[in-house]
């Protein structure tokens, strides 16, 4: 296998999931490296974001020093307000994301298939997210659905998968991947290739890659 390339990091994850969110859409951001999307928006591009927690017009995170203990993300992660942002009932942030309001979901996943089906909460107690959380309402509750996530485990395994062997958060529906190496997404033959970073093959990704993967 290569090894002449630099995977990306958090933030370059997120980036790259920014620059696919058209002008206009309403769009939740799970806890996570998806929250860091919000960082990357362009100023000039108008993107609403949602959180569960009661917010409609999350900003970037504030400088250090302008950190407001008070408002914060669902993930309890400080944010800012953009111009026009609102603060809603707790339910009625639930009804936005239960009832088809939000363009996009974006969220951090352990496992995705072949067909969709996404895996984002722990199946035992030691790891990391024990509890499923709104993720289950958002999954299925927005237009689309995106993942971003390491492409592999720490042990090398591979989270693009035949099939989900966590519990699921909800089935086929995923439409699009983000990992550290490639963009992916999720069409009825299963996972096409959209771009892969500088330095990496498309065998060499496969080799990464429990499911079978396809070119664009």
């Amino acid at each position: 296998m290569a090894d002449s390339f630099i995977p990306l990091d958090r933030d370059g994850m997120a980036a790259r999931a920014a620059r696919d969110i058209p002008e206009g859409w309403v769009v939740n951001l799970g806890i996570g490296i998806p929250t860091e999307v919000a960082n990357f928006i362009p100023a000039d591009r108008e993107v609403i974001i949602h959180s569960e927690n009661g917010v409609i017009g999350a900003g970037p995170a504030p400088a250090p020093e302008a950190v407001n203990p008070y408002l914060v993300n669902a993930g309890t992660q400080p944010i800012t307000l953009v111009r026009g942002a609102a603060y809603v009932h707790h339910a009625d942030s639930f009804a936005i994301a239960r009832g088809g309001h939000l363009d996009l979901t974006v969220l951090g996943a352990f496992e995705v298939s072949e067909t969709g089906d996404i895996a984002n909460w722990a199946r035992a107690a030691h790891e990391p997210v024990a509890q499923i959380g709104g993720a289950m309402d958002l999954a299925i509750g927005a237009k689309r659905l995106w993942v971003i996530m390491e492409h592999t485990t720490k042990e090398g395994g591979s989270r693009l998968r035949r099939q989900c062997s966590y519990p699921l958060t909800a089935k086929g529906t995923v439409k699009r991947v983000f990992t550290n190496l490639a963009v992916l997404d999720v069409t009825p033959r299963g996972f096409v290739v959209r771009d892969i970073i500088p330095g990496l093959s498309f065998e060499d990704l496969q080799a990464r890659t429990e499911a079978v993967l396809y070119r664009d």
